[in-house]
């Protein structure tokens, strides 16, 4: 039936439609309408067109768009990202090494909560907290009053499951996600979702964001020009606490470029970033933990190509410009970073380099973290570079490169 009314263009009756789980959406009606009269297992099918609208699910639906190229759900007009001003030329040398994530301030549009304001200043999305008020019970909140709440967020599409009641069966696939303030597909309380075959691009903050989430699946996207992270796996956003298992979420095969960060994994455990192409950001990979336990690590980042990120993204009140870092490991533990291509990866940023153990902004130590089997050339100022005097038990082997610090590690 699907195949029939794309390939014919055929319109049928949404009683039929909805008789075998799946509602057509056509270019001038909601998206939400079909998702709010949609029933667990059913799937909303998005026509050719353009939509303006942010989209809230709080129910097992699957959201597929007819093409990346043929669907775009983008901001109503004046509710879209804002441009960051023009970056300033970089420093002769960047002071206060801290932590590698802090947004920029700049990307932050007018009117939105400041992320320097929040507990922690690994890259984060800044605007939750409206949509998490109105959707923790998604038993008792309307779609209407959440997709309300989601779009005062700033973003996109928010998938959003009670505390205690995950969402299990949450698909969204085949369209593109664009210009939102903050970010362009937002995700708490999931188990299992699955993102496939997405653009996501322009918007203000982070491209991907899924927090206190497990297996998930973020496979064939594309993310591009985000504010932020084009991926962001956390365990909370706005809250302390240990990272999170994700019981094996998996982004792979995603193309992530011209973003502040392409992949950034904070306080979080057991998952793999793979097979990845990340390219023409300011850092590529960052794994990020701090003080609580359990501790961030126990990952694997591997087959992924990582070449040129070296778009300039300036210092702000606590961190020092990112330019040119390909892996950054900082307060992690456990991660195995294998037979990647880390090339032409080149800064003067602290964080500057092919694959970098970094201090951590509260003392945190790298440890026991392997380093194995990659190919680095062309970074600068060094393809590998342990830069946390902390850091233990950590080990590099095996890899094909010129350049080391401390001297030895090639």
């Amino acid at each position: 039936m699907t195949v029939a009314a794309l390939g014919t263009g055929a319109v049928m009756a949404p009683a039929a439609h909805a008789e075998w789980g799946v509602r057509l959406v056509h270019e001038g009606q909601s998206i939400q309408a079909a998702v709010d009269a949609a029933a667990d297992g059913d799937t909303v099918l998005v026509m050719p067109g353009t939509y303006r609208e942010s989209v809230q699910i709080t129910r097992n639906v699957t959201l597929k768009g007819a093409g990346a190229g043929l669907v775009t759900l983008t901001a109503p007009a004046g509710q879209g990202a804002q441009p960051a001003p023009a970056a300033p030329a970089a420093p002769s040398g960047p002071a206060g090494a801290t932590h590698a994530t802090q947004p920029v301030p700049a990307a932050t549009p007018e009117g939105t909560a400041p992320t320097a304001a929040k507990t922690d200043s690994a890259t984060e999305s800044s605007t939750r907290s409206a949509t998490e008020n109105s959707t923790e019970d998604s038993t008792t909140t309307t779609g209407t009053t959440t997709a309300a709440a989601c779009a005062a967020a700033g973003h996109g599409i928010c998938v959003t499951g009670a505390d205690g009641h995950a969402l299990t069966a949450v698909r969204i696939e085949s369209l593109a996600v664009t210009g939102f303030r903050a970010n362009g597909i937002d995700a708490s309380g999931t188990d299992g979702m699955v993102v496939r075959r997405v653009l996501v691009k322009d918007n203000g903050q982070q491209g991907i964001s899924q927090e206190k989430s497990t297996r998930a699946v973020l496979r064939d996207n594309e993310a591009v020009g985000n504010g932020q992270s084009g991926i962001f796996v956390a365990n909370f956003v706005n809250a302390e606490g240990g990272a999170l298992d994700t019981r094996g979420t998996v982004v792979s095969g995603n193309t992530l470029s011209g973003n502040r960060i392409g992949v950034t994994v904070r306080r979080a455990r057991v998952l793999a970033v793979e097979d990845n192409t990340v390219t023409g950001n300011c850092g590529g990979v960052f794994v990020i933990g701090d003080e609580n336990n359990p501790k961030a690590g126990d990952l694997d980042i591997r087959h992924n190509k990582i070449t040129d990120n070296n778009k300039f993204c300036a210092a702000n009140g606590r961190l020092p410009v990112i330019q040119g870092t390909g892996v950054l490991l900082t307060g992690a533990e456990d991660t195995r970073i294998t037979d990647n291509t880390v090339t032409g990866n080149s800064g003067t940023s602290p964080m500057s380099g092919g694959v970098v153990l970094f201090p951590s902004e509260v003392g945190v130590a790298n440890l026991r973290d392997q380093v194995s089997g990659n190919v680095l050339s062309g970074n600068s100022p060094a393809d590998l570079a342990d830069r946390d005097s902390k850091g233990s038990g950590n080990t590099f082997s095996a890899n094909s490169c010129a350049v080391s610090e401390p001297a030895g590690r090639c």
